[in-house]
């Protein structure tokens, strides 16, 4: 990442709206200390909710035996905020349920001050580029909607109308831009015409 970047990445940290599911003890309150040394706004909770509260930015979760059987919906949903497991030992089960979480970041109990900053940072950034990642792909995917739908319109007007293909995609824009709508909605209806009244796409 670029230093500006970075330091852009640095001043939002100070005005995070953090999200707590830990146990009230020693290392949870060490943890919400450092978070408030920080300057995030931080709300604690235990056990963990079904729900998160609103506009939460990042959420530090408590990885205890007790609730890695909990099925919480918001862990589900590709707009959660990214998560940093809090893990107290190592084994097999809590490994699986950290990958589970899709976390982007990790933090070892005892929580101290050294590592935490960065530990969210890298959450941070990193959700940001996934988001990135996921808004592009997305955009693909509708083209390449888009493309298919035109190409399956074409086909249907140059057999109706004994059309080239470039006749009939002349046909398709025109007639987007005199109705001041897209291309692909023109695809659209073309097939769903098509699907109706067979070739009857003449109207």
């Amino acid at each position: 990442m670029k230093s500006g970047g970075t330091s852009r990445l640095l001043r939002e940290l100070r005005s995070l709206r953090v999200v707590v599911f830990h146990p009230e003890d020693q290392d949870g309150q060490e943890l919400i200390g450092q978070l408030g040394r920080i300057g995030c706004q931080v709300k604690a909770f235990w056990p963990p909710l079904d729900k998160l509260p609103e506009e939460a930015d990042l959420v530090f979760f408590a990885m205890r035996p007790e609730i890695l059987s909990m099925d919480l919906p918001w862990l589900r949903r590709e707009s959660s905020p990214p998560v940093i497991p809090v893990v107290t030992y190592e084994n097999p089960v809590i490994v699986e349920a950290v990958l589970q979480l899709n976390a982007f970041s990790v933090i070892a109990s005892p929580v101290k001050s050294s590592g935490l900053l960065t530990a969210i940072a890298v959450a941070v950034s990193q959700a940001e580029k996934s988001r990135t990642r996921e808004k592009y792909v997305l955009r693909l995917e509708q083209r390449l909607t888009a493309q298919r739908k035109i190409a399956k319109a074409k086909a249907i007007l140059m057999t109706s109308r004994q059309m080239s293909e470039e006749e009939a995609y002349d046909l398709i824009r025109n007639r987007a831009m005199t109705k001041r709508v897209t291309t692909e909605e023109i695809a659209d209806a073309v097939i769903k015409a098509n699907e109706i009244l067979g070739f009857d796409v003449k109207g």
